[in-house]
Order: structure tokens, then C-alpha cells, then sequence
């Protein structure tokens, strides 16, 4: 490795071990690379800051978070809740697995791991409690389970892959949803077995047809979004990109005028949140596109490249190493930031190994989604922690059981990439 390449890693890594903000961390560090190892002029940096946020791909991220709020503000969460907890909580457990199979449904809308965990966690952690279910149970459960927002699309991370790889988002979002429904199953049987024979928890009774009938009529709109958005995109009817679009406005016409649980001063202060949450994101994606053109301009992924090959030979031992270095680098950074900082490092290197880059996605998605709930900065450790006031060791080992079964499917997924890739198959995006 060259001094120029260890000045800038030292550079970003000193950044962000001191608490700098990670945009910042990524400008400056692009900065002092063009000014000291380049001859070319500042403003292509400028170009290419401003180049960087003329994507139309930022504009879906910007309508799935506007619609993961307006669903948190108004009551379509609370409905999704109440209809998995009728089909599942007169089995042992039930009411736990009501609140994972609650967080797939959310994920299935939002595409967010922060906006699940806040949105159902704040909800089902107290009824779980209430109901007699052991404090790291309900705590790992809706610590865990958020990651199901970016494994089942529509998925942020996902969005800003195919903005740097351009493979196709349709495709991508088709890989997503076998392995969020095997977490999901797992974890019912995990909690299944669990509280088989536990006779202390309050389980509710069986609902009858005409009580089950009453809660899916009263919760029928609230179900309808996930199944327009997934039968429009594969329909045709509409783009994964235009999908966000509708989204919104099925959710708002459902809460303003169906539900009837938000009103126009509440639509306002939804828009202006989403509307500062999309600016911090854009401004990590403005930081770390300036120190890719760095990273390129240095041709650094090509020598990265070349060193991974010149020791790596099998396929096999190239994705554990990518999947041990996601894994941990997950435990440091948030999953924007590392998606958009080492997904043009690592692309180079698929072809070598005959990896197909919807495959590789899925992974690095995976892997980065685990980071959200490993220290020391695992971002939905500190909300669950805070909500039952716990530190962060405790929140951890509460989740350590329903890692290993993300872990587990994570390397399912990863040697046997059929798993995942037969239904984007199907759709014709992989041949």
C-alpha cells in the first residue's frame, strides 16, 4: 500500500474515530486527497458533490421515508399490529410472534431498520411486558426484528446499491423477500418453542370467524399497501421508483379520509421531518460520492482488487471474508454510509469470482442490517435500551438468540445463492 493511501485511510478513520460527523469525515478527507495527491482542480470535487444529489433514485428515498412516517403518525401501524396479533396470539408465544410478523409488514412498506424498531418497538415492547413475557425476550424480539425494514423492500440501502452498481433496483427488491420471510418463520418457531409450555403468559383466546372477518375488514386498507406496491412493481403497472410515489398517496388518502387518524397540520410537521431526514441522508451521499472520485481517481479499488486475488482464490473464502468484514464493519458504521463508501470497492471484484451482483447486494444489505443491532454502535441497541432503560450489554445479550438466526440464514443465503436469486429468476433479471 502506498503512503498516499495509508495518509487517506488514517485521515477518515482518525475522522471518525473522534466523533466527527461521517459527511464531514468523507468531504475532508476527499479534500485534502485532491489537495495533496492530485494535480486536478477543486471544483471537479464541487461537480461531483453536486452531480452526486442529481439522481432520481434519492427521490424514492425521500417518498419511502415520507411514507414510513405518515404510517407512524397515523394508525395504519396500529392496525398491521392488531391483525397479525388476531391471526397468531392464541399460540404459545403468540403475541411475540404477532410482533415479528408486525415489523415484516412495516418493513414490507417503509424500508427502514430506524423507523421499524421505533415505530413497533415503542408499541409492543410494553404489551409484551404486560402480558407476562420475559424483559430480554420482548427486548431482543423488537431490537432484532426491526432489521426485517431493509431485508424485505422496499429497502433504503437497497435503493442507494443500485444507484452505485446499476443492477436493476426490481431485481434486487425480488431477493429480499425469501430470506425476510425465513427470518420471520424462524423466529415464530424459535418463540413457539420457547413458551410451549410456559402457562404463566396471558394468551388470548381464538378469535371467532366473525371476530377475524371484523378485524381484517377494519384493517383491509392498512394491508392493501404492501400488496399495491409489490403487485404494481411486478405487474409493470408502475417502476420501483414511481412505487414510492403511490405509496404516499395511498397512505395519505387512508389516513386523512378512511382512517381518519391525521389531520393537515399533522401532514405538515410529517413532511417537514421527512423532509430533514432526507437532507442528512443526501448529505452523506453528497460526502461519499466526492471520496469515491478520491478512491477512483487513486485507483484504489483496482489495487484493492488485485490484492484480494493474488490471495483469494475461492470463491467460498472470498464471500466468509466479505461476510466477517461487513459483519464487523456493520458494528461501526451505519448501513448508508458503509454501502456507499465499500460497495465501489468491492464491485471490481465479483466478476473475478463469478458473483452475481444482485447476490452480492442481498449480502452486503444483510450483513450491514445485523450491524444495527451489534455494539458498540448499533443504532437499535441505544432505542430499545432507552425505551426499557437498560444499558448496552444487557440490550445485547437479550438479542444474541435472534442474531444467531439471522446469522444462520445469512450463510444459507450466501452458499447456496439459488435460494435467493430463483424469484428475481423467475422475473427475468438474472439469467
Amino acid at each position: 500500500m502506498e503512503s498516499s493511501h495509508i495518509i487517506i485511510l488514517l485521515i477518515l478513520l482518525g475522522g471518525l474515530a473522534s466523533y466527527v460527523p461521517v459527511f464531514m469525515c468523507l468531504f475532508f478527507t476527499a479534500v485534502i486527497g485532491f489537495l495533496l495527491f492530485t494535480d486536478l482542480p477543486q471544483l471537479l470535487l464541487a461537480q461531483t458533490l453536486f452531480r452526486s444529489l442529481d439522481n432520481f433514485s434519492l427521490v424514492v428515498v425521500l417518498f419511502f421515508i415520507l411514507c414510513g412516517n405518515i404510517m407512524t403518525t397515523g394508525s395504519i401501524v396500529e392496525k398491521l399490529i392488531k391483525m397479525a396479533n388476531a391471526v397468531v396470539s392464541w399460540l404459545p408465544g403468540g403475541l411475540g410472534m404477532a410482533g415479528v410478523m408486525a415489523c415484516a409488514l412495516f418493513g414490507a412498506i417503509s424500508g427502514s431498520t430506524v423507523a421499524t424498531v421505533v415505530a413497533l418497538g415503542g408499541f409492543m415492547i410494553p404489551a409484551l411486558l404486560e402480558k407476562g413475557y420475559p424483559k430480554n425476550y420482548a427486548v431482543g424480539l423488537m431490537t432484532t426484528s426491526g432489521n426485517l425494514g431493509v431485508i424485505i423492500p422496499p429497502s433504503i440501502s437497497m435503493i442507494l446499491y443500485c444507484m452505485i452498481s446499476n443492477v436493476s433496483l426490481e431485481g434486487l427488491f425480488l431477493t429480499g423477500y425469501v430470506p425476510g420471510i425465513l427470518i420471520t418463520f424462524l423466529i415464530c418457531i424459535y418463540t413457539y418453542f420457547l413458551f410451549r409450555k410456559n402457562t404463566t403468559i396471558v394468551r388470548t383466546p381464538i378469535s371467532s370467524v366473525g371476530e377475524l372477518l371484523a378485524i381484517f375488514k377494519e384493517g383491509f386498507w392498512s394491508l392493501m399497501l404492501p400488496v399495491i406496491i409489490f403487485v404494481g412493481i411486478f405487474s409493470g403497472a408502475f417502476t420501483a421508483n414511481e412505487a414510492a410515489v403511490v405509496a404516499c398517496v395511498y397512505a395519505l388518502i387512508v389516513e386523512l379520509f378512511i382512517h381518519r387518524s391525521m389531520n393537515l397540520s399533522q401532514v405538515k410537521k410529517v413532511t417537514v421531518s421527512s423532509a430533514v431526514t432526507s437532507a442528512t441522508l443526501l448529505i452523506i451521499v453528497a460526502g461519499a460520492s466526492c471520496f469515491g472520485r478520491l478512491l477512483t481517481l487513486e485507483n484504489i479499488p483496482g489495487k484493492i482488487t488485485e490484492a484480494v486475488l493474488s490471495t483469494i482464490q475461492s470463491p467460498a473464502v472470498f464471500l466468509l471474508a466479505m461476510n466477517a468484514l461487513l459483519l464487523v464493519v456493520g458494528m461501526f458504521m451505519d448501513i448508508i454510509s458503509a454501502t456507499l463508501i465499500l460497495g465501489p470497492v468491492f464491485l471490481p471484484m465479483l466478476a473475478a469470482f463469478n458473483i452475481d451482483p444482485l447476490h452480492f447486494g442481498l449480502l452486503m444489505t444483510v450483513n450491514l442490517a445485523i450491524g444495527y443491532c451489534t455494539p458498540p454502535v448499533g443504532v437499535s441497541l441505544y432505542i430499545t435500551g432507552a425505551m426499557v432503560n437498560k444499558d448496552l450489554i444487557w440490550v445485547t445479550k437479550a438479542c444474541l438468540p435472534f442474531l444467531i438466526i439471522q446469522i444462520s440464514v445469512l450463510m444459507l443465503m450466501t452458499y447456496v445463492p439459488d435460494f435467493v436469486l430463483w424469484l428475481p429468476r423467475m422475473f427475468g433479471y438474472v439469467q
